[in-house]
């Protein structure tokens, strides 16, 4: 059986498994391996990324009916051999054993040691997602493989083409031992969260979360979580609109909005509401003059998601929002052969309406007012920590302010999305939006087990004499001197 092919319904499992103890056995068998290995890897993996890199483009824009095929190099082609290459540069200086200081002291003087040395936890399974599928598989495996794992990869069924030309890419320059990847639907999907790998990585919905987590609590697999929610922006009195209208309206039409960290609602002073909407229906005009034919706007990726968000905008509508759609071109969306949405804008939306209460996921955003920085706060903290928030202004103490009294995955000031991007930062949400973080270095330490050594002197001497019956006046006078202030 070509364990790269679909698996059926009835066999997924026990095939899942023999790919799974194969490499566990090879894990064993080869054990860690050198820095040499684990940077031939990752070349592999730039090398795909940079041979495929017209491939991917075209399975892209046929799984999402239209998908830039500038933003599809940006996002899953250059934004994921970044990642590699950092790695690659980077995973021989990580791999060194950290020296620790000895407890008490005395015994590092005489010649104890402590120490970290970095392990390959084994085979990490990882289930990315359909928004950006080729990066939200390739970028954590920079992390992976630094480590010095195997991988077993479960992609989207949402994206099937990608899905199959990821699994062919794979298997042409790794074996199974190294690298599989297992395609189908939920069923299959289900099967592989159950698995018992030595780490695993979901990407996507928090809903699915709980199902992934129930399933990995089975067998107590250790997971990294990187899930979404709904991440707010905050528009100082003192920020300049123009630049933060071009910077969120340019995050929420990427991708038509269907990034994690896109901004699901932008909380704007009191009085400069309208100048917003303004500012930001002319930077939707100058990215796309057009809408409907323009192959820079990316369409939504199948036709439920299409009726959800469209659900938003008529909810928010029949409970009286403002709705205000930017179609420059005032063209008629009602009959298309894409599943396109214009950005919409839903003023003063309120908490219930669905667009409040759901992570919006498309071309949608939601604006509210405020009158003080410390309402906005308030606002922020009665909800979900979200994965990403963003922070507009030149205002300082308002911006620390703003810093110190909310929890998110990560922030932004004066942007929005950019600090996924930064291999020196972790990324990760918190609680909802999820727990552990990778990229760079912290995916280095994420996917490798920390192994604590100590390594006691040779030879015994007095203090390890007396910390052996019978107890005697030195022990005594150790304890004392423990037990003081």
């Amino acid at each position: 059986m070509n364990a790269h092919a679909n698996l059926g319904a009835e066999s997924h499992t026990a095939a899942m498994l023999a790919i799974l103890d194969r490499q566990k056995a090879a894990h064993i068998r080869d054990g860690a391996p050198s820095a040499e290995t684990r940077i031939e890897w990752l070349d592999r993996c730039i090398g795909l990324l940079v041979d495929h890199a017209v491939e991917i483009q075209d399975a892209l824009n046929t799984d999402f009916g239209n998908r830039s095929r500038e933003a599809s190099l940006l996002t899953d082609v250059s934004g994921s051999i970044g990642p590699l290459k950092f790695a690659k540069e980077n995973v021989r200086k990580w791999m060194k054993a950290q020296k620790r200081k000895t407890t008490p002291a005395i015994l590092g003087l005489l010649g104890a040691k402590a120490e970290i040395q970095y392990q390959p936890k084994g085979t990490v399974g990882v289930i990315s997602p359909w928004n950006f599928p080729v990066n939200l598989t390739f970028a954590p495996l920079a992390g992976i493989l630094a480590a010095g794992n195997r991988a077993m990869i479960k992609p989207s069924e949402f994206t099937p083409v990608t899905s199959e030309l990821m699994k062919t890419m794979f298997a042409k320059v790794f074996s199974e031992e190294e690298i599989a990847v297992i395609t189908g639907g939920p069923e299959v999907g289900q099967a592989f969260a159950g698995l018992p790998f030595d780490h695993m990585i979901f990407t996507g919905a928090t809903s699915i979360a709980r199902h992934v987590m129930r399933a990995a609590a089975e067998n107590l697999v250790p997971l990294t979580l990187e899930l979404g929610g709904k991440s707010p922006v905050i528009i100082s009195q003192s920020a300049d609109m123009a630049t933060a209208a071009a910077r969120i309206m340019n995050g929420k039409t990427l991708n038509a909005g269907q990034i994690c960290l896109a901004p699901d609602y932008v909380m704007a002073p009191e009085g400069r509401l309208e100048e917003f909407v303004t500012e930001a229906t002319g930077a939707v005009t100058r990215m796309f003059p057009t809408l409907k034919d323009n192959p820079d706007y990316t369409a939504v990726v199948a036709q439920r998601h299409y009726d959800r968000i469209k659900g938003y905008i008529d909810d928010a509508r029949a409970k009286g929002a403002d709705i205000r759609e930017i179609n420059p071109a005032n063209e008629d969306f009602s009959q298309q052969e894409h599943r396109k949405i214009p950005p919409t804008l839903i003023l003063n939306a309120t908490d219930d309406m669905t667009v409040m209460q759901d992570e919006i996921f498309g071309p949608v955003l939601a604006v509210k007012t405020y009158k003080t920085a410390s309402e906005a706060v308030d606002y922020v903290n009665a909800h979900d920590r979200p994965l990403g928030l963003y922070w507009f202004g030149t205002d300082e103490a308002e911006k620390a302010r703003v810093l110190n009294h909310t929890t998110s995955g990560g922030v932004t000031i004066n942007d929005v999305v950019m600090h996924v991007a930064q291999e020196e930062l972790p990324f990760g949400g918190v609680g909802p939006s999820g727990m552990g973080s990778y990229h760079g270095h912290d995916g280095f330490l994420e996917f490798s087990h920390k192994k604590a050594i100590y390594t006691q002197l040779k030879k015994d001497i007095g203090p390890l004499l007396q910390m052996r019956p019978p107890y005697g006046p030195a022990i005594r006078k150790f304890l004392g001197a423990s037990l003081k202030r």
